[in-house]
C-alpha cells in the first residue's frame, strides 16, 4: 500500500496481505511478533449457555471463561464445531456454536479437563 499526497492509502497487490495495525506486509509485521498471548483472568470455570436474542429465534450455544490464548481458543472452537457438526465463531474470547449443543459440549469439555457449569435455563 502506498500513501497518497492527501494521507489516504492506495491499494496495491505488490505485497499481499497487510497488517492493519502497523501497515507492513503480514510476513514482516512487527506488532504481532512482539504481542504475547494473554490469558484472560477468570475463576477457572467454563460456562455454557444458550442464547436466542438478536438471532431471529435461532439458538446459539455460547461458551465463556475458557482459560486459553487466542490461537488455542480458536483451535478448541474448531474441534468443538467439528464434534457438533455445526458452524460457529470466536468473538471477544467467547465461542459461539450454532444450535443447541449444550449437553454434548459439557461432556466434551469435562473430558478435556475443564470445570464446566451450565448457565441459564
Amino acid at each position: 500500500m502506498k500513501r497518497t499526497g492527501r494521507g489516504g492509502r492506495v491499494y496495491s497487490t505488490e505485497h499481499g496481505r497487510m497488517c492493519p495495525a502497523c501497515g507492513q506486509p503480514v510476513a514482516q509485521c512487527v506488532c504481532r511478533k512482539g504481542r504475547t498471548q494473554a490469558i484472560a483472568p477468570g475463576d477457572g470455570i467454563v460456562r455454557i449457555s444458550r442464547q436466542t436474542k438478536g438471532r431471529k429465534g435461532k439458538a446459539v450455544t455460547v461458551i465463556t471463561g475458557v482459560p486459553l490464548g487466542h490461537d488455542d481458543l480458536a483451535r478448541l472452537a474448531t474441534r468443538l464445531k467439528q464434534k457438533c457438526g455445526a458452524g460457529g465463531t470466536v468473538k471477544a474470547r467467547v465461542i459461539e456454536i450454532q444450535g443447541d449443543h449444550r449437553d454434548l459440549l459439557v461432556a466434551e469439555l469435562i473430558q478435556a479437563g475443564y470445570i464446566v457449569k451450565r448457565v441459564g435455563g
